[in-house]
């Protein structure tokens, strides 16, 4: 596998379309950073990881609306790959849905979003925009 964070990102959108409940992903730290973002900002209900053989799993329980059965994320986008580097400054943070939505930046103090980099007034690698 080339790009873990792709795929992690596939594997969370192939659960919202299929409805299920409960995804498990392999474990890495940068996914753990990203997992607890996720959680910290409302997308996901909660998460666990567990450390089983080598490299261990995590295991995201995804957000459902109860009325609409409405998932809580909209849409995630990979912005920087493998092939394709987007770095930023922290004057030119971008802003995902003119606020609602947040970028994952990488930055020399550990992963973030773009409102804590921007307020840290740090830049770093744009991961990816959840909305």
């Amino acid at each position: 596998m080339t790009d873990p964070i792709a795929d992690y990102l596939t594997r969370v959108r192939n659960a919202i379309r299929a409805n299920h409940r409960v995804v498990e992903i392999p474990a890495s730290n940068l996914k753990k950073e990203i997992t607890k973002i996720l959680f910290e900002q409302g997308f996901i209900l909660n998460f666990k990881f567990v450390d089983d053989g080598p490299q261990g799993t995590i295991k995201i329980a995804l957000k459902y609306n109860p009325q609409t059965r409405e998932n809580a994320i909209r849409n995630l986008k990979r912005i920087s790959r493998p092939g394709l580097r987007k770095y930023t400054g922290y004057r030119d943070m971008p802003r995902v849905i003119n606020g609602l939505g947040i970028a994952i930046v990488s930055t020399s103090q550990g992963v973030m979003t773009n409102k804590a980099a921007a307020n840290l007034k740090i830049g770093g690698e744009v991961l990816c925009y959840v909305y």
